[in-house]
Protein backbone atom coordinates (compact mmCIF):
# COMPACT_ATOMS: atom_id res chain seq x y z
CA UNK A 1 0.00 0.00 0.00
CA UNK A 2 2.86 2.44 0.57
CA UNK A 3 3.83 2.34 -2.58
CA UNK A 4 0.40 3.54 -4.33
CA UNK A 5 0.80 6.38 -6.53
CA UNK A 6 -3.14 8.85 -6.22
CA UNK A 7 -4.14 11.68 -8.44
CA UNK A 8 -6.52 13.42 -6.47
CA UNK A 9 -9.04 15.41 -9.03
CA UNK A 10 -9.68 18.47 -6.75
CA UNK A 11 -8.33 19.59 -3.79
CA UNK A 12 -11.00 21.22 -2.21
CA UNK A 13 -13.06 20.67 1.09
CA UNK A 14 -14.16 16.87 0.43
CA UNK A 15 -10.45 15.90 -1.67
CA UNK A 16 -8.98 17.10 0.77
CA UNK A 17 -10.85 15.10 3.36
CA UNK A 18 -10.03 12.31 1.19
CA UNK A 19 -6.27 12.86 0.80
CA UNK A 20 -6.02 13.55 4.44
CA UNK A 21 -7.11 10.17 5.34
CA UNK A 22 -5.09 8.09 2.89
CA UNK A 23 -1.97 9.92 3.75
CA UNK A 24 -2.93 9.17 7.78
CA UNK A 25 -3.36 5.26 6.42
CA UNK A 26 -0.20 5.13 5.15
CA UNK A 27 -0.17 6.19 1.57
CA UNK A 28 1.70 8.84 1.58
CA UNK A 29 1.99 9.46 -2.45
CA UNK A 30 -0.64 11.81 -3.46
CA UNK A 31 -1.14 14.67 -5.81
CA UNK A 32 -3.91 16.26 -5.94
CA UNK A 33 -5.18 19.14 -9.04
CA UNK A 34 -6.51 22.46 -9.15
CA UNK A 35 -7.70 25.26 -11.18
CA UNK A 36 -5.93 28.65 -10.98
CA UNK A 37 -8.50 30.35 -8.41
CA UNK A 38 -10.11 27.29 -6.38
CA UNK A 39 -13.54 28.30 -5.17
CA UNK A 40 -13.37 26.68 -2.15
CA UNK A 41 -15.45 27.97 0.77
CA UNK A 42 -14.57 25.92 3.71
CA UNK A 43 -10.76 27.07 3.37
CA UNK A 44 -9.92 25.90 6.59
CA UNK A 45 -9.67 22.91 5.83
CA UNK A 46 -8.62 22.75 1.84
CA UNK A 47 -5.59 21.42 0.39
CA UNK A 48 -6.33 24.11 -2.47
CA UNK A 49 -5.09 27.15 -0.36
CA UNK A 50 -1.71 25.71 -1.07
CA UNK A 51 -2.14 27.42 -4.67
CA UNK A 52 -2.04 30.71 -2.85
CA UNK A 53 -0.62 30.76 -0.20
CA UNK A 54 2.58 28.20 -1.53
CA UNK A 55 1.47 25.65 1.42
CA UNK A 56 -1.75 24.57 3.25
CA UNK A 57 -1.88 22.31 6.38
CA UNK A 58 -4.43 20.49 8.18
CA UNK A 59 -4.74 18.45 11.14
CA UNK A 60 -1.66 18.07 10.47
CA UNK A 61 -1.18 17.26 7.10
CA UNK A 62 0.81 19.53 5.11
CA UNK A 63 0.34 19.78 0.90
CA UNK A 64 2.59 22.26 -0.95
CA UNK A 65 2.16 23.91 -4.28
CA UNK A 66 4.59 22.45 -6.74
CA UNK A 67 5.14 24.05 -10.56
CA UNK A 68 5.12 20.66 -12.22
CA UNK A 69 5.18 16.75 -11.60
CA UNK A 70 8.71 17.04 -11.36
CA UNK A 71 8.51 17.99 -8.02
CA UNK A 72 6.58 14.78 -6.75
CA UNK A 73 9.24 12.29 -5.60
CA UNK A 74 10.91 14.96 -2.97
CA UNK A 75 7.74 16.37 -1.86
CA UNK A 76 6.97 12.88 -0.94
CA UNK A 77 10.17 12.03 0.41
CA UNK A 78 9.59 15.15 2.39
CA UNK A 79 6.26 13.69 3.57
CA UNK A 80 4.18 16.01 1.94
CA UNK A 81 1.04 16.31 -0.55
CA UNK A 82 1.64 17.75 -3.59
CA UNK A 83 -0.81 20.17 -5.09
CA UNK A 84 -0.44 21.26 -8.49
CA UNK A 85 -2.59 23.67 -11.10
CA UNK A 86 -3.72 21.64 -13.34
CA UNK A 87 -7.41 21.89 -14.75
CA UNK A 88 -6.92 19.15 -17.68
CA UNK A 89 -5.03 16.65 -15.70
CA UNK A 90 -2.24 16.27 -17.64
CA UNK A 91 -0.33 14.85 -14.57
CA UNK A 92 -2.04 11.73 -14.50
CA UNK A 93 -0.86 10.77 -17.68
CA UNK A 94 2.93 12.07 -16.57
CA UNK A 95 3.18 10.03 -13.45
CA UNK A 96 0.61 6.56 -14.26
CA UNK A 97 -1.16 6.79 -10.64
CA UNK A 98 -2.09 3.31 -9.17
CA UNK A 99 -5.44 5.33 -8.29
CA UNK A 100 -6.71 8.40 -9.97
CA UNK A 101 -10.08 9.86 -7.26
CA UNK A 102 -12.44 12.42 -9.05
CA UNK A 103 -13.22 14.41 -6.48
CA UNK A 104 -14.13 17.33 -8.04
CA UNK A 105 -17.38 17.43 -6.88
CA UNK A 106 -19.06 18.55 -9.82
CA UNK A 107 -22.45 17.05 -9.47
CA UNK A 108 -21.43 15.06 -12.48
CA UNK A 109 -18.79 13.58 -14.62
CA UNK A 110 -16.36 16.41 -16.36
CA UNK A 111 -14.82 13.47 -18.55
CA UNK A 112 -13.03 11.34 -15.92
CA UNK A 113 -12.62 7.49 -17.38
CA UNK A 114 -11.71 3.64 -15.71
CA UNK A 115 -8.88 4.00 -18.44
CA UNK A 116 -6.71 6.59 -16.49
CA UNK A 117 -5.61 4.27 -14.00
CA UNK A 118 -6.26 0.21 -12.75
CA UNK A 119 -8.48 1.89 -9.95
CA UNK A 120 -10.63 5.17 -11.11
CA UNK A 121 -13.04 6.24 -8.02
CA UNK A 122 -15.52 8.66 -9.07
CA UNK A 123 -16.98 10.73 -5.62
CA UNK A 124 -20.82 11.62 -6.00
CA UNK A 125 -23.88 11.57 -8.75
CA UNK A 126 -23.40 11.30 -12.19
CA UNK A 127 -20.25 8.72 -12.09
CA UNK A 128 -21.43 5.37 -13.81
CA UNK A 129 -19.87 1.84 -12.55
CA UNK A 130 -18.11 0.13 -14.19
CA UNK A 131 -18.62 1.87 -17.46
CA UNK A 132 -16.99 4.98 -16.60
CA UNK A 133 -15.15 4.31 -13.11
CA UNK A 134 -14.25 1.18 -11.40
CA UNK A 135 -16.13 2.43 -8.36
CA UNK A 136 -18.40 5.42 -6.86
CA UNK A 137 -18.71 6.26 -3.59
CA UNK A 138 -21.97 8.27 -2.26
CA UNK A 139 -21.94 11.97 -1.18
CA UNK A 140 -25.47 12.57 -0.52
CA UNK A 141 -26.37 12.37 3.41
CA UNK A 142 -28.15 9.75 4.89
CA UNK A 143 -28.06 6.19 5.55
CA UNK A 144 -25.85 5.58 2.50
CA UNK A 145 -23.52 8.19 2.85
CA UNK A 146 -19.78 7.04 2.33
CA UNK A 147 -21.10 3.41 0.72
CA UNK A 148 -19.09 2.06 -1.94
CA UNK A 149 -20.73 1.24 -5.32
CA UNK A 150 -19.13 -1.51 -8.19
CA UNK A 151 -22.10 -1.36 -10.34
CA UNK A 152 -24.64 1.91 -10.63
CA UNK A 153 -24.84 5.35 -9.76
CA UNK A 154 -25.18 7.15 -6.39
CA UNK A 155 -28.04 9.56 -5.88
CA UNK A 156 -28.65 12.34 -7.57
CA UNK A 157 -28.17 15.56 -6.16
CA UNK A 158 -30.56 16.92 -4.43
CA UNK A 159 -29.63 20.90 -3.86
CA UNK A 160 -30.62 20.89 -0.42
CA UNK A 161 -27.55 21.53 1.60
CA UNK A 162 -27.52 19.26 5.30
CA UNK A 163 -29.01 20.06 8.31
CA UNK A 164 -27.22 21.32 10.93
CA UNK A 165 -29.08 21.92 14.40
CA UNK A 166 -31.95 21.92 12.46
CA UNK A 167 -30.94 24.83 9.65
CA UNK A 168 -30.27 24.09 5.89
CA UNK A 169 -30.41 27.06 3.19
CA UNK A 170 -30.35 29.59 5.37
CA UNK A 171 -26.85 28.61 6.79
CA UNK A 172 -25.38 28.89 3.52
CA UNK A 173 -24.33 32.05 1.90
CA UNK A 174 -24.74 32.26 -2.10
CA UNK A 175 -24.36 35.48 -4.38
CA UNK A 176 -27.10 37.34 -5.30
CA UNK A 177 -25.07 38.42 -8.46
CA UNK A 178 -21.89 38.22 -10.30
CA UNK A 179 -19.08 40.01 -9.39
CA UNK A 180 -16.13 40.55 -7.33
CA UNK A 181 -16.37 39.34 -3.95
CA UNK A 182 -14.98 41.93 -0.37
CA UNK A 183 -15.32 40.50 3.10
CA UNK A 184 -16.78 42.26 5.93
CA UNK A 185 -16.31 39.69 7.84
CA UNK A 186 -13.20 37.07 8.79
CA UNK A 187 -13.43 33.25 8.32
CA UNK A 188 -13.86 31.86 11.90
CA UNK A 189 -15.22 35.06 13.21
CA UNK A 190 -18.68 34.93 15.03
CA UNK A 191 -21.73 36.80 13.23
CA UNK A 192 -25.01 37.97 14.40
CA UNK A 193 -28.59 37.26 12.35
CA UNK A 194 -29.04 40.26 9.73
CA UNK A 195 -25.02 40.89 9.69
CA UNK A 196 -23.40 41.57 6.18
CA UNK A 197 -20.90 39.00 5.98
CA UNK A 198 -19.36 39.90 2.71
CA UNK A 199 -19.77 41.72 -0.40
CA UNK A 200 -20.46 40.60 -3.78
CA UNK A 201 -20.01 43.21 -6.85
CA UNK A 202 -20.74 45.61 -4.06
CA UNK A 203 -24.12 44.04 -2.81
CA UNK A 204 -24.01 43.02 0.61
CA UNK A 205 -24.92 39.88 1.36
CA UNK A 206 -26.47 39.02 5.27
CA UNK A 207 -26.26 36.40 7.60
CA UNK A 208 -30.07 34.46 7.92
CA UNK A 209 -29.14 33.03 11.63
CA UNK A 210 -26.40 33.61 13.89
CA UNK A 211 -23.49 31.19 14.41
CA UNK A 212 -19.62 31.42 13.48
CA UNK A 213 -18.38 31.57 9.78
CA UNK A 214 -17.25 28.55 9.32
CA UNK A 215 -16.93 28.88 5.40
CA UNK A 216 -15.88 31.72 3.34
CA UNK A 217 -14.75 32.08 -0.55
CA UNK A 218 -11.60 34.13 -0.53
CA UNK A 219 -11.88 37.61 -2.57
CA UNK A 220 -12.35 36.65 -6.20
CA UNK A 221 -15.16 36.96 -8.75
CA UNK A 222 -18.02 34.63 -8.55
CA UNK A 223 -21.08 33.64 -10.44
CA UNK A 224 -24.42 34.33 -9.52
CA UNK A 225 -25.95 32.02 -6.99
CA UNK A 226 -22.42 30.66 -6.16
CA UNK A 227 -21.92 29.36 -2.49
CA UNK A 228 -19.68 31.92 -1.11
CA UNK A 229 -20.41 31.36 2.78
CA UNK A 230 -21.17 28.99 5.27
CA UNK A 231 -22.27 29.99 8.84
CA UNK A 232 -22.27 26.72 11.75
CA UNK A 233 -25.07 27.86 14.19
CA UNK A 234 -23.13 25.86 16.83
CA UNK A 235 -20.47 28.79 16.73
CA UNK A 236 -17.34 26.82 17.77
CA UNK A 237 -14.60 27.81 16.12
CA UNK A 238 -12.96 24.80 15.94
CA UNK A 239 -15.32 23.83 13.66
CA UNK A 240 -13.90 26.05 11.03
CA UNK A 241 -10.61 23.89 11.15
CA UNK A 242 -11.34 20.65 11.36
CA UNK A 243 -12.49 17.90 8.45
CA UNK A 244 -16.20 17.14 8.39
CA UNK A 245 -18.08 14.23 9.17
CA UNK A 246 -19.14 14.19 5.54
CA UNK A 247 -15.76 14.50 4.31
CA UNK A 248 -14.80 11.72 7.04
CA UNK A 249 -17.37 9.21 5.56
CA UNK A 250 -17.00 10.11 2.19
CA UNK A 251 -13.40 9.14 2.60
CA UNK A 252 -13.74 6.07 4.77
CA UNK A 253 -15.50 5.25 1.02
CA UNK A 254 -12.57 5.91 -0.82
CA UNK A 255 -9.76 4.23 1.79
CA UNK A 256 -12.43 0.90 1.34
CA UNK A 257 -12.64 1.03 -2.49
CA UNK A 258 -8.69 1.35 -2.49
CA UNK A 259 -7.97 -1.65 -0.07
CA UNK A 260 -10.60 -3.29 -1.84
CA UNK A 261 -8.61 -3.40 -5.15
CA UNK A 262 -5.23 -3.58 -3.69
CA UNK A 263 -5.42 -5.47 -0.42
CA UNK A 264 -7.74 -8.18 -1.44
CA UNK A 265 -6.72 -11.84 -2.19
CA UNK A 266 -6.28 -11.41 -5.57
CA UNK A 267 -4.22 -8.47 -5.56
Amino acid sequence: MHALTVVVKGAGEMATGIAHRLFMAGIRKIAMTEIAEPLAVRRGVAFCEAIYEGFMEVEGVRAERMADSAALDELWRAGRIGVLVDPSWKIVGEITPHVVIDAVMAKRNTGTRKSEAPLVIGVGPDFKAPEEVHAVVESNRGHNLGKVLYSGQAEAHTGMPGATDGYRHERVLRAPKAGLVRHAKMLGEPVNKGATVLYVGGEPVQALIGGVLRGLVREIEVEKGEKVGDIDPRAERINCYTISDKARAIAGGVLEAIMHRYNGPDA
